[in-house]
């Protein structure tokens, strides 16, 4: 059976088709809510300059709100103000449409990137740590650089 870092290949690419599913809907859900974020912050920032009453009131009922569930928070807002919650909306579209081509190469190049960089951060504290135990009754200290125990 092929191994990948100790791993089998079963054990890591055994999840079903529905476990992909949920997790490609839980990340659309998540991003999703951080594009309502940007948005947010984005038609927070035109208000401060064009409209501060209303930014005073979009960054108090922000604060109050929970952003996190970007639909939750959308719901309430429409409640609340219906104009700026069509415009939240109308700018997350639109930053979707401008981000989402970019995010399956960038997310994997930048995941390809970060696990290169944990793994060889991780083996040079391995391979520079200096060890407390004897090996074959010897005991195992740092030689780089000690040629003599060559």
């Amino acid at each position: 059976m092929e191994q990948f870092l100790g791993y089998s290949h079963n054990l890591v690419m055994g999840w079903d088709s529905m476990d992909v599913k949920q997790i490609a809907k839980a990340t659309s859900r998540m991003l999703m809510s951080y594009l309502t974020y940007e948005s947010v912050r984005m038609v927070l920032a035109q208000l401060q300059e064009t409209d501060p009453p209303r930014a005073l009131w979009f960054q108090q009922f922000s604060t109050r709100e929970n952003i996190q569930d970007g639909d939750r928070y959308l719901t309430e807002l429409l409640v609340a103000h219906q104009e700026l919650a069509l415009r939240v909306m109308t700018v997350r579209e639109h930053l979707a449409e401008e981000v989402l081509d970019y995010m399956p190469e960038m997310t994997r190049t930048a995941i390809q990137q970060a696990n290169m960089s944990l793994r060889c951060a991780h083996l040079e504290k391995i391979v520079n740590a200096v060890p407390s135990v004897e090996y074959a009754g010897e005991p195992v200290g740092d030689c780089v650089g000690d040629e003599s125990s060559i």
